[in-house]
């Protein structure tokens, strides 16, 4: 029976130059094409960690040398990744279409998500973006632009901007009538572009929203029935790394939480990706959230592989 899969992508697993990306995407639509030749409805999110990462750096080092007036804001810098990411996967999960003699459309929607001013994240910046810088030139920048600029890993002084949780998609009935009509949509890439809702109008906020939870919302807006989100490994485990290390076939959200409590999920890394699996099972009896591998997915959905989550 066709399905309703929103399927979120690691910006990781795209490469780190346009010409790589290029060439890894044209891999990645085969799996994706395969759940489209099944009759389900595929909606795929994305992220853009390394990508947005180089164009602010490419932006910030060419406004320091003079080259360009300014520096690109970084939700500016969101929506440029949206849109080079979004016209890779589309062109490559569309030519894998037509070379299957599917006839279908593909598009990318960039796409901004509404955060709260009032979330907590805004107090405590945490996720590291952009150039490094040493510590004279950081406190320079910090003083005339307000960035928050801390040290990082030994390698110098870097921006860090807040990661809010995402309340909704502003363009999601956008999305949903594209879906509705049969287009293969990207959309939410790299969580979405942060913005803030101030005397009815929405303004643009430097911040980055995790695209695992993003992904999970955009699922739970769109009534999907299945959430997957991709990743390194093909199950979640326990001791990970560890000689007990133990792969789970499947996950409630209250042993997920249990887990959570022992500290066995690393953040920045499986944390938010069982934390945005356990929002979307709960969000509506019958949900699943499956994560696992690009290539496993299909294995994955046929319940044969993966971890699930659900209730």
């Amino acid at each position: 029976m066709s399905k309703r899969i929103v399927i979120a992508l690691g910006g990781n697993a795209l490469g780190n130059t346009p010409y790589e990306q290029l060439a890894l995407v044209t891999e990645t639509a085969k799996p994706i094409v395969d759940l489209i030749a099944q009759g389900n409805e595929v909606i795929i999110a994305h992220g853009n960690g390394p990508q947005v990462g180089m164009i602010n750096l490419g932006m910030a080092t060419a406004a320091e040398a003079g080259a360009i007036k300014s520096d690109m804001p970084f939700p500016e810098c969101g929506a440029m990744s949206q849109g080079y990411i979004g016209y890779h996967l589309q062109n490559a999960i569309g030519n894998e279409l037509a070379s299957r003699g599917m006839n279908k459309d593909v598009a990318t929607v960039v796409t901004q998500v509404l955060v709260d001013e009032a979330d907590p994240a805004f107090q405590h910046p945490t996720k590291p973006v952009g150039a490094f810088y040493d510590k004279e030139t950081a406190d320079r920048i910090a003083a005339e632009k307000g960035y928050t600029m801390v040290e990082d890993a030994g390698r110098g002084y870097r921006q860090v901007v807040p990661s809010p949780k995402p309340i909704d998609v502003i363009e999601k009935n956008t999305v949903k009538a594209l879906v509705d009509n049969g287009t293969v949509v990207i959309t939410v890439g790299g969580g979405g572009i942060p913005v803030v809702r101030k005397d009815g109008k929405l303004y643009g906020t430097p911040a980055v929203i995790d695209k695992d939870f993003a992904s999970a919302k955009l699922a739970e807006l769109l009534d999907a029935d299945m959430l997957v989100i991709l990743t390194a490994v093909e199950k979640v485990a326990i001791n990970f790394g560890k000689p007990d290390q133990k792969g789970l076939d499947t996950l409630t959200p209250d042993e997920a939480r249990k887990y959570i409590d022992e500290k066995q999920f690393a953040p920045g890394s499986m944390l938010p990706k069982v934390q945005a699996a356990m929002s979307f099972a709960e969000s509506k009896p019958g949900r699943v959230a499956l994560i696992t591998l690009l290539e496993k997915a299909a294995e994955g959905i046929e319940g044969k592989t993966g971890t699930r989550v659900q209730m």
